[in-house]
């Protein structure tokens, strides 16, 4: 386990280690920013967003929770999503999950987790969206890792449905939304190579905000 006090020396460090590369470093950071990428991931302590793509500061915008939710109740992650979509005008949208996820474990095995309980629901929703796939799965850690997958398609879904996103669309063609699972097993990326235009296009007469004469 780190100690505390090493935090900061660990910082000078990467400090030193930066100004050593590039003695502007610091200075071009601080005149802002410029990504291209939205990434909604998990809080786990095990999956580091910028790492595990080896991404320098500045190139990923980056919102983690439990279990990468995107909730239309929460305004954490609609002024997210807001401001990175009209101000960043980021390209891409990508949704992490990651398996052996606590959150994800949660929701398969219910219990009453106080606080937790209504944060939670979403990912139990998400089982009962997918109760007969999940169901057919005999084996409990193939049902575990499917359940990860389905709660990234679903809340890629939830991506597409924010009005924010929608508009961009309309106006510019982006952002492009993906759909990822972070092995912890291997260290590897997976693409679920999502169509998701063609998964939302079953349910866009639901959720489209195109105005009708547009």
């Amino acid at each position: 386990m780190i100690n505390f006090k090493e935090l900061f020396k660990n910082n000078e460090r990467w400090v030193q280690d930066k100004l050593a590369i590039d003695p502007q470093y610091f200075k071009q950071l601080a005149e802002g920013q410029s990504p291209e990428y939205l990434y909604i991931g998990c809080s786990d302590s095990r999956v580091t967003a910028e790492e595990l793509m080896g991404a320098e500061p500045g190139e990923i915008f980056v919102h983690r929770n439990i279990a990468n939710l995107v909730v239309n109740s929460d305004s954490n992650i609609n002024a997210v999503v807001q401001y990175a979509v009209e101000f960043l005008k980021v390209k891409h949208i990508i949704v992490c999950g990651h398996y052996e996820c606590g959150g994800i474990r949660a929701a398969m095995n219910p219990s009453d987790m106080g606080q937790l309980n209504s944060w939670l629901q979403t990912l139990r929703d998400v089982y009962r969206f997918h109760k007969a796939e999940l169901d057919a799965i005999k084996e409990d850690q193939a049902r575990f890792d499917r359940l990860v997958e389905l709660n990234v398609l679903e809340q890629c879904f939830n991506i597409m449905k924010i009005d924010h996103v929608q508009r961009a669309w309309y106006n510019s063609g982006f952002p492009t939304v993906h759909g990822w699972v972070f092995d912890v097993r291997t260290g590897r990326l997976k693409d679920l190579e999502l169509d998701l235009g063609k998964e939302f296009a079953g349910i866009r007469s639901i959720y489209d905000l195109k105005p009708k004469n547009g």
